[in-house]
């Protein structure tokens, strides 16, 4: 069977995929995943797919932000087919939906604790602390409230319009997702969806490669 797999923009940015694959740049990790995926469509007919405009966007303007080469361009748009999911058409199980709401509401009320222990807290720093030394002291608890707000409420969460036409647009191919993104993990396993971690996609692609060369050695060598 043909494989499919679409692609979440850390399919391509991911930083522990850069770290364990050696890439010293984003760019340069662009430039050999993007080989990889050349390769796998030339050789072993797997096509990777990316959602068009929402990811596409992303990416294109994360690689711009690090200045990376037009070649890198090139080869994104030559090598990544660029689709919009259907998203009129695509049928998620009424049991997904109400998953996602039980666990927005979960998590909404957790924030809902979080701001009232901060609340508190802020009460207590500015009924005791100097009246010069106020701006810091809140500062500092404004920068610990926004990291553990965002913690409680993004983590394992679909947050982004990207995040969902990833997975509408698997869903609808019937294609395997790639991502380092916890959220779009969790609801991948939820609508039963191949999932393949970002950090190992380069290394399932070399494999496949690898064992499609030595196939062909040996072949040759039989001849």
């Amino acid at each position: 069977m043909r494989q499919r797999f679409v692609l979440d923009t850390t399919a391509i940015t991911d930083t522990g995929m850069r770290v364990k694959e050696g890439y010293e740049t984003l760019c340069q990790s662009a430039h050999e995943i993007l080989d990889l995926i050349a390769q796998a469509r030339l050789k072993l007919n797997i096509s990777c797919y990316i959602p068009y405009p929402t990811v596409y966007n992303e990416l294109v303007s994360f690689l711009k932000r690090y200045e990376c080469e037009d070649e890198i361009f090139v080869k994104l748009d030559t090598w990544l087919v660029k689709k919009t999911p259907n998203r009129y058409e695509v049928k998620i199980p009424a049991a997904i939906f109400y998953e996602y709401v039980l666990t927005m509401r979960q998590k909404v009320n957790k924030g809902r604790r979080i701001a009232e222990e901060f609340i508190w807290e802020s009460s207590a720093i500015t009924s005791k602390t100097e009246k010069d030394d106020i701006q810091a002291e809140i500062g500092n608890l404004v920068s610990r409230f926004r990291e553990k707000y965002r913690n409680a409420l993004r983590q394992g969460i679909l947050d982004s319009t990207p995040d969902l036409d990833v997975l509408l647009l698997a869903k609808e191919l019937e294609a395997g997702v790639v991502s380092s993104d916890a959220g779009i993990k969790k609801w991948s396993e939820r609508m039963g969806l191949r999932f393949v971690d970002a950090m190992k996609f380069p290394r399932m692609l070399k494999e496949y490669l690898a064992l499609v060369d030595s196939k062909v050695e040996m072949e040759e060598e039989i001849v």
